[in-house]
């Protein structure tokens, strides 16, 4: 099993002011089925480096949940967290996988501007990939980009918004669907982890 890294939420304080990270259930058999053990990683950059240093981590998955801070997002912390992730990772040849709002942290990372959409939340819609293929994903996203700038290069696009990205020289991609989020696992999603994050079958 390859150990990656997993970026979480950060959950507003409850009633007794504790505060808690989070992910979604699902990550853990999806990422399980793909060969793949997760070690989710604090929102705080110095603590995350560490925990991936001495984990002696072999990729790093940036998950889902709320918008970026600049954009109107509840956790600056995570933003920073996961931009010197992204960092750390492009630094030492590690592979990356984005999804939803980690694919936003890498587009913005490398100088991309967001833009509200319409019509992308709670649904489903096509995509266009890179080869021309067209497939239908689950959408959660309230922010977009319209273009991917150099060296990210954009692999999916639907109605002019940018849904998957990769970077043309380092090990990083991103897309804007969350696999964990299918009631059954898509065997398309399944292999592009198993590629980028280097699982193996179980």
């Amino acid at each position: 099993m390859t150990l990656i890294g997993i970026s979480q939420r950060s959950l507003p304080p409850n009633e007794f002011g504790e505060r808690r990270y989070a992910l979604d259930v699902r990550w853990f058999p999806l990422l399980h089925a793909c060969g793949l053990t997760p070690v989710p990683l604090p929102n705080d950059p110095r603590l995350a480096l560490h925990t991936a240093r001495a984990a002696g981590l072999r990729g790093l998955l940036l998950t889902g949940g709320d918008d970026l801070a600049e954009y109107g997002g509840p956790t600056p912390e995570r933003d920073r967290t996961e931009q010197a992730l992204l960092a750390w990772a492009v630094d030492r040849d590690l592979p990356v996988l984005g999804v939803c709002r980690g694919t936003q942290i890498i587009l913005r990372s490398y100088g991309a501007e967001l833009v509200p959409v319409d019509g992308h939340v709670a649904t489903r819609h096509a995509i266009r990939t890179e080869g021309g293929a067209i497939r239908t994903v689950n959408s959660y996203h309230r922010m977009a980009a319209l273009a991917a700038p150099p060296p990210l290069l954009a692999t999916a696009t639907c109605d002019g918004t940018v849904e998957a990205v990769r970077h043309r020289h380092a090990r990083v991609e991103g897309i804007m669907w969350h696999p964990e989020r299918e009631a059954e696992p898509d065997p398309l999603d399944l292999r592009t982890l198993r590629r980028v994050l280097g699982g193996e079958r179980t």
